[in-house]
């Protein structure tokens, strides 16, 4: 998918450990040859259109980090409807804006509120949707992270001083287990000192969600969204998706999340779908890795 960047460029991590310390890590190995350069951090899950309206996005973040190099950038999303399974920003003052693209600071962060929060904080018009997607320099953010998560950053130096020496490997594995699993939200943004918030332009979806099936999909004449066989009596406003000939049938249901796979079955609450996340923790304390 990217031919165009050397082999040895593209890190991969010996196990999750969150946000932080995996951008902790990519910071400083940036860092060794450039502490000044720009870095914009992005998930892989997530769906923007169109292109250029996130190039003209990313374009006025470099020039806002050059305006600002001590300040940490976020993107954020205009809401659509209020979601509970995202978190937020509060806009705080307007600062400027590059090629229309409007800069404000950031107030606080607000983690995946109530339906009722979430509802207000969309009529208010002050809140944007947090999408990880951020810009800074090198040194700012490993500058926090040291701040902040002193033995994060530690441990992040410690493999990116052991590089280019034959014990990188051994290195990265022992160091990169022991580093705190914690998103860079928590680690970092939620207590910097100087952020800022770009508003972003372009449509944004996370599909790492099983709801976004829903919106990227048609639904039935009952609101069903339907991946794979299913036959169901008075359904309504489900998402149904099940694999190879396993047909679902339901009955008398309305506003669930089933979802059959392999041989694991999940049926949800629509309303508790971030709650997923909960659940993959508790099969791995329980020791059923193996249906995941």
């Amino acid at each position: 998918q990217l031919p165009e960047v050397p082999v040895n460029q593209i890190v991969g991590e010996p196990m999750g450990r969150d946000t932080a310390a995996c951008i902790g890590l990519g910071a400083a190995l940036v860092a060794r040859t450039d502490p000044d350069a720009t870095i914009l951090v992005t998930p892989a899950d997530h769906l923007i259109e169109p292109v250029r309206e996130f190039e003209r996005a990313a374009t006025a973040a470099e020039g806002f980090v050059s305006d600002y190099p001590s300040a940490l950038f976020t993107f954020g999303i205009r809401p659509t409807y209020p979601a509970t399974g995202y978190g937020y920003i509060h806009r705080g003052a307007a600062v400027g804006s590059r090629n229309q693209i409007a800069l404000s600071k950031v107030q606080t962060f607000r983690e995946k509120p109530s339906a009722d929060l979430a509802e207000q904080f969309v009529v208010s018009g002050e809140y944007d949707w947090n999408a990880g997607i951020f810009v800074w320099k090198a040194a700012t953010i490993l500058g926090e992270l040291k701040h902040q998560r002193p033995k994060l950053h530690a441990a992040c130096e410690r493999i990116a001083d052991a590089w280019d020496t034959p014990k990188r490997d051994e290195v990265f594995r022992a160091e990169y287990e022991a580093c705190e699993k914690i998103s860079i939200d928590y680690a970092v943004m939620e207590h910097a000192a100087e952020v800022m918030v770009v508003r972003a332009p372009y449509q944004w979806d996370d599909v790492g969600s099983w709801l976004a099936l829903e919106r990227r999909n048609p639904q039935d004449a009952d609101g069903n969204t339907i991946q794979g066989k299913h036959v169901g009596i008075h359904t309504k406003d489900c998402v149904v998706v099940s694999e190879g000939d396993h047909l679902v049938t339901t009955i008398g249901v309305s506003n669930l999340l089933i979802v059959h796979d392999g041989d694991a079955t999940l049926v949800a609450d629509r309303r508790e779908e971030a709650t997923v996340k909960q659940l993959v923790e508790e099969l791995k304390r329980r020791g059923l890795e193996k249906y995941l």
